[in-house]
């Protein structure tokens, strides 16, 4: 593990430094930060080194291009090839080799791209202070070389630069530095539209993952409880009643298929989540067959439809079968009722559910092991149409859920809070 440390932390300079020296930790790794540019690198190595020869041909008062300028125009070139790795320790490189470059007096020319390079890449890796420091530090020691300091350093008998030779190179530093925080702000749109893109996917798998849970969920426990229910009945009568006790297991077998119907459905829809099912979703025509079931778990439904009713949307319709269904299973599981009362209520631009039964609970949800998901999943699936479930005990005994779903995708209010308080037995399921 100490060999895979950088070698500047191997031997002890720091976090400051490897922080100053490293690539931005918001660098996306994947770019080609990854991999050596070996071919823009070498390319950029033959075209300065030889550019620069013959530039030197068309400046004879500079000082010819020696072997002491052409390792410095390698050394500055050649720290290219770690531009993306160490962004900043390569431009602040590149612009030292490029300011001795240039007091040395030698010719100029490619040189300068060498400082652009590595300004563009510490600029597009996000170190803008950086590579405005590099650029700013090179301009800077060009002024003081051409203006003030030329007596002193090479070539001789030199004399001050003109000063329109500045706009130039002002010019030229603002075009790379435009150019970089134009490339840079590209990337930073990509990286944050493919960020979105992957947030939007795994959203789209959690809410996918989430309905089936929920169709599984809510088809199991209705199923299941009335296979406990009918087991318990046959148990009970085997000895006694034989004919009665066939009644409920032709119940259990019926409600297992039944079951087992459903939950292949989803499946299929798992194993192939581009087609489409093989049989429609239950809706509220399938009503009838929903409280017989409940009748032969020994609890009386009674259903009510007021309004005019109009056809329902397939999310709709799926949505007000399965939050009845719950409540239902619900009655079966935890209330000592053997009558239920379900309202369908066709409001203008709405459709209100009430499933009412006159208790007692008998099923009491221990706090501390928690609930189940019985009553999250009707709100869930009301709150994906616009919609809201309440449930609580009534004022005169008894329990009652309430549903409202809007039929224009309206945002609607919730339900009165005077019938609505919640209470454990509700979340057992």
């Amino acid at each position: 593990m100490e060999n895979a440390r950088p070698p500047w932390a191997r031997r002890g300079l720091g976090p400051v430094w490897e922080r100053w020296l490293s690539a931005s930790p918001e660098e996306p790794r994947g770019w080609p930060g990854t991999r050596l540019p070996w071919l823009s690198t070498l390319a950029a190595v033959v075209i300065v080194t030889a550019g620069s020869g013959f530039a030197g041909h068309k400046q004879p008062e500079r000082v010819p291009v020696d072997s002491a300028a052409r390792a410095l125009l390698f050394a500055g070139t050649a720290l290219l090839l770690f531009r993306h790795r160490y962004p900043r320790a390569v431009a602040l490189g590149a612009a030292v080799a490029t300011a001795v470059y240039l007091a040395a007096g030698y010719p100029f020319g490619p040189v300068f791209l060498t400082l652009a390079l590595g300004a563009f890449g510490a600029i597009v890796a996000g170190h803008r202070t950086v590579a405005w420091c590099a650029l700013g530090g090179v301009w800077v020691s060009h002024l003081l070389v051409a203006h003030w300091l030329y007596p002193w350093l090479p070539p001789a008998h030199d004399g001050p630069a003109p000063w329109e030779q500045e706009f130039f190179v002002t010019a030229w530093a603002v075009a790379v530095v435009a150019l970089s925080e134009l490339v840079r702000v590209r990337r930073e749109q990509l990286a944050k539209a493919r960020a979105e893109r992957a947030a939007a996917k795994r959203r789209r798998a959690d809410e996918e993952r989430l309905r089936i849970a929920r169709e599984l969920h809510d088809v199991l426990a209705h199923s299941i409880s009335v296979i406990n229910v009918q087991a318990g009945v046959g148990l009970a009568l085997l000895d006694s009643d034989p004919e009665q006790a066939r009644t409920a297991l032709t119940t259990i077998k019926d409600a297992s298929k039944e079951a087992l119907g459903e939950v292949r459905q989803v499946l299929d829809t798992l194993r192939a989540p581009g087609n489409a099912p093989r049989s429609p979703a239950p809706g509220l025509d399938r009503l009838p067959e929903l409280t017989e079931q409940a009748r032969s778990a020994g609890l009386d439904v009674e259903v009510t439809t007021e309004g005019t009713r109009a056809a329902l949307p397939p999310g709709t319709d799926l949505a007000a079968f399965r939050i009845v269904q719950e409540a239902l299973t619900n009655i079966v599981r935890h209330s000592g009722s053997r009558t239920a009362r379900v309202l369908l209520h066709h409001a203008p631009g709405a459709l209100e559910i009430r499933v009412d039964d006159d208790g007692p609970a008998t099923s009491v949800t221990d706090g501390a092991t928690g609930g189940g998901n019985g009553l999250v999943g009707m709100r869930e699936r009301a709150a994906a149409l616009g919609g809201s479930v309440a449930a609580g005990p009534r004022p005169d005994g008894g329990f009652r859920v309430r549903a409202r779903i809007p039929l224009a995708g309206t945002q609607e209010r919730a339900p009165d809070a005077d019938t609505v308080t919640p209470t454990a037995t509700e979340e057992e399921s």
